[in-house]
Parts: structure tokens; sequence; C-alpha cells
């Protein structure tokens, strides 16, 4: 994130004051904001060849007033009578104006519409259907994000929570009159917040683990000392209800993809007595991916765990309740956020659900698994402590990989594997959705997804490749797989089922370019170690295909495209 972020604003108000905020505000990224005249969004948004656009910006945040873009709005709010569907109408028509920047920028931030705080609408009526200005405006907004839901890069911003942070005092009405400046400063610092969180999202920086104290963090007191027995946690006790709440917090965030993880001073023995004995206990062992209950420097065993996941530490988060574990994490472990936390267990909850860092741009069912997939990995793990050779544990796990095309329904997670995955990645391609589409548009090109599951769970949809026809040979674009089944032969099976689709489209050879970053120094490990030959340069790798590639012994092969089921 070295290069700042160019940003077109464009709005009907005067945005000076947030422009600025937003370039000088510290948190990543760094944004350059390319501002515009207030007033004039219909030709800004209608004009590809305004000024605004011509140094290709990455992003443009499109901030409105209702009454401005839905004139019809604007008579239901002096209480005229109106047809509610014109309103919609209106907004459609708004919505296609926004969808004119798709091919200008890869991402449009719209803060939703929102009303002053103290302005009561029809009172006992707002909310009624048809005449409502309350009832109306959640229409509207519900409407745009409707209409928006399919277009990569589109995202609307839920400002009404910018506003319920200002409170009354949200809407300066003396600004407005003198500068047309509506909302206070607070309202900005929170909006440019939520923008940098946003831009982080798309990036890819969302962060994927949650490294947990336990003692006065997860529960009330030290279960070295009082016993799991005598812990604040549930209850009839208010303090142990509110530890109870930041419990559930924690297991609900599994459900967005977020792992936890334990790091304690403790004796592991007892803390983990306290999991599977104490009657309020919320979270289970199975809730974590992995732990480091010991006595050791926490800074010592955030990074032992981070690494044990095969994560890298700009993904972590490390929550503590002692400022001074906190410190020392946050200077030994720079890359891991280490947010400051409140004193009172009352407000733990209210924290975590504040904390930005979380933030994605897209949810696939993978993510919503992920926390099981990394549960199970750590059993598997147990399994092959207990075995003697990688062969034999292998055998042991009944792996499963199933081989799909791109479909409606995989696209999401396809893109995201496109976008962010860093270790086993050929030559880290980053493509949009719409873009990839697009190039998958040719019959000189081919393009697989694999599943995986093994007897322990599903890991999803894990891995994919690209290959491209060019004269007698053809080449991978992309060969990309998830560290969470790195090492298990996923890899092998990849290259069996690309050599049949290369033969398939007529090429003699499948060549290989390995492109080096920083990060996917394992991809040229997995390569120097298959059987491609190499050309002598260490980095482009070849399949003569008059040879069969095999499919690893322990894995059954299933092509949901055709339905045959094999194994080697």
């Amino acid at each position: 994130m070295s290069r700042p972020f160019q940003c077109v604003t464009l709005s009907d108000f005067n945005l000076d004051n947030f422009n600025s905020l937003l370039e000088n505000d510290d948190a990543q990224p760094s944004v350059e904001v390319i501002g515009t005249d207030y007033g004039q969004v219909r030709p800004y948004l209608l004009n590809p060849d305004a000024a605004c656009w011509k140094e290709q910006p990455d992003c443009a945040v499109v901030w409105t007033r209702p009454e401005t873009v839905v004139p019809t709005f604007g008579r239901l709010k002096n209480f005229e009578s109106v047809d509610p569907s014109d309103i919609l109408d209106e907004v459609d028509d708004f919505a296609n104006q926004l969808i004119a920047l798709e091919d200008r920028v890869d991402t449009v931030l719209v803060p939703s519409w929102t009303t002053p705080p103290k302005e009561r609408g029809l009172g006992l009526l707002d909310m009624q259907n048809g005449i409502g200005i309350a009832n109306t405006l959640m229409r509207m907004n519900l409407r745009l994000s409707e209409a928006l839901v399919d277009r990569t890069g589109f995202f609307v911003l839920n400002a009404n929570r910018w506003i319920q942070r200002a409170g009354e005092s949200a809407y300066n009405p003396k600004l407005w009159a003198m500068a047309k400046v509506p909302f206070a400063s607070t309202v900005f610092k929170t909006a440019v917040g939520d923008v940098k969180g946003a831009l982080r999202a798309v990036q890819g920086y969302t962060k994927k683990l949650i490294v947990l104290d336990l003692d006065d963090t997860l529960w009330g007191g030290v279960v070295g000392e009082d016993g799991w027995d005598n812990l604040q946690l549930g209850g009839h006790d208010a303090v142990g209800e509110a530890f109870a709440e930041f419990q559930r917090a924690l297991k609900a965030m599994t459900n967005r993809g977020i792992l936890l993880g334990i790091v304690s001073k403790n004796t592991e023995e007892v803390a983990l007595e306290a999991f599977e004995k104490h009657p309020e206990m919320v979270l289970s062992l199975d809730d974590f991916a992995g732990w480091r209950i010991n006595w050791d420097d926490k800074a010592k065993n955030v990074a032992a765990l981070v690494d044990e996941l095969n994560l890298g530490l700009q993904s972590a988060v490390f929550i503590d309740n002692n400022s001074f574990e906190r410190g020392r994490v946050r200077e030994a472990l720079p890359e891991v956020f280490v947010p400051e936390w409140p004193d009172d267990p009352f407000r733990y909850r209210q924290k975590l659900l504040s904390l930005r860092c979380f933030d994605t741009a897209t949810l696939t069912d993978e993510d919503r698994e992920r926390a099981s997939m990394y549960v199970a990995q750590r059993k598997r793990s147990s399994v092959k402590d207990d075995v003697d050779s990688l062969d034999e544990w292998l055998d042991t796990l009944d792996m499963t990989v199933e081989v799909e095309s791109f479909t409606d329904g995989n696209r999401a997670r396809v893109v995201q594997l496109l976008n962010k995955t860093n270790q086993m990645n050929l030559r880290t391609r980053r493509m949009s959705e719409a873009e990839f589409v697009d190039w998958l548009d040719d019959e000189e090109r081919c393009f697989r997804a694999f599943r995986v599951s093994d007897r322990f769970g599903e890991a999803g949809l894990t891995g994919i490749f690209s290959i491209e026809k060019n004269g007698k040979d053809a080449h991978f674009k992309d060969f990309i797989l998830s560290c969470r089944v790195m090492g298990r032969s996923v890899e092998d099976v990849m290259l069996a089922v690309a050599t049949e689709e290369a033969r398939r489209l007529g090429a003699e050879t499948l060549i290989a370019e390995y492109l080096p970053t920083e990060k996917n120094g394992p991809c040229l490990e997995f390569w120097e170690e298959s059987n491609f030959e190499t050309d002598g340069s260490g980095h482009v790798f070849q399949w003569g295909l008059d040879e069969t590639y095999p499919v690893p012994d322990h894995i059954d092969l299933v092509r949901s495209d055709e339905r045959a089921h094999s194994k080697a």
C-alpha cells in the first residue's frame, strides 16, 4: 500500500472538510483526493472525458442528499402527495448513472441516504408505507443496494451509523447556510474511517485471526488461582454476563470466516479444563484453530501460532486486557494489529464489533466455513503426529478432490483466490471479476476449479488454474492453491487435470513459467519437486503431453462436469 489511492469525490454539497480529513488521515492506505465542483454529480457521472477521470483513479466516493438526486422524495419531505413508484424509478435512474463508472474506477463507494435526526417527518405516521418519510428513505436505500449488489466493486456504505455517532449535532444548519456543509466534523471523521476500512478490504488486507488472552479477557478471574468453577462467566453475575456476551460475539465472528486462537500464560491442562467443564462457557475448544498456553513470552507464542496456521503476521489481531502484554506484542511484532482494550468488560463486546479491520469485500461460503476448516486441520495435524510417515498420514485422510468449471456459483470465490492468494501462486496475476470473465471468453483458454474434502470435513473451493494455448504449446496463466491444503498432493491433482485439458486443446507441451514475488517461494519449491522438466533457468517448467500425469493414489478425483469418478 505504498502508492496513494487516487480517489475522486463527487457530491451535491461542499466536501472540502471530508476531502481534507481523508487525505490527512494516518491510517493506511494513504489517499490522494481528486476533488470536483459540488452540485455537478450527474455531469461528472455521465461524462467519461471529464478531467477527474483523466488520471485513471482507483476509486470514487459519491455522496449525495436524497432530495437532490431523487427530486420526488424532496416533494415528499414537503408533505406533498406523491407516487412511491416515481421515487423508486428515480433511484433506479441514479443507480444507472453510478454504473457508468464501471469502466473508469475499480471501486465505487456510495454513502447511503440519511435525514437529520431532529426532523420527525410525519411523526406517528413516519413509518407508514407510501407516505412516511423514514419508511420511504429505507426503501430507497434498499432499492439502491439491490441495484448495485451484482456490480463488482460497488458498495453502499451505512452512513446512518455516522449520523448516530454524532447524535443530534450531526447536522449543522449554520454550516449549511454559510458554506453548504451539512455535516459536523464528527460525521466526516467517522466516514473517513469507514472509507479507509473499505479500501483496505478491497485490497485484501482483512484481518483473519483473533489471538486472545484468557484470564480477565475471555472470563473474569485467574483460572490457575481461582479454579474453573470460580470464574466469572455467565450466571446471574453482571460481570460474568459481560464476558459471556463477549464470547458470543467472538463465536459470531467465526461465521464471518475469522479464526480464533489463544495465547495465554497459564498451565495448559488447567486452562483447557475450564473450556471442558465450565457450564457457562460459550466457546468450546472446537471454536479455536490453535493455541499456545504456556509461560513463554507472548510475542514469541503469537508468532509461533500464526506460523502454525500458515498465515502472515499482518493477518492477526491480538486482544489482551493487560497493557504490558499489548505493548510487548505491539513492539516485537509491529505487523500484528494490537487494539487498545477497555478496562471495563462491559465494553469488550462493543469494542470488538467496532473494529474495522475485519471488513471484507466479499463473503463466500468458504469464508463462512473457514474457522471449522482450520479446526479440522488441527485435528488432522494431531493424527499426523501419531503416524510414522507423510504417505501413511495422507492415506488416513480419505481425500476427495472435485473439479468444476467457472460458474455463477463459484465466481466470487474464484476471484477471491485470484486476488488474495500469495504463497502457492505461479504468476500472481490480479484481475477484477469483469476482467477475468472477459479473459475466459476464448476457445483457446481453459479454466478449472478444485474443491477438497476429507474425513475431517470440507475445505471448500481451494484451487484454480487457467491455461492458454499458443501454437503447439499451452501455458499456465494461473496456478493457485490455498495454503490450508498445501502439501496434501492437491497440487498434483491439479497438474493431472491441467495436462488433460491442455491435450484437449490440441497442445503438445504444457508450460509453467514461475514469476517470483516476496511471498510465493513455496510455489517454486513445489514445481522444483514436481515431475515437470525445467529448461535450466529454474523458472520455466514443461510437460510433454504424450505422457499422462498421474493422480496420487490417496485421492479420489471427481469430475463434476463429466460426473465421472476415478481413483488412480
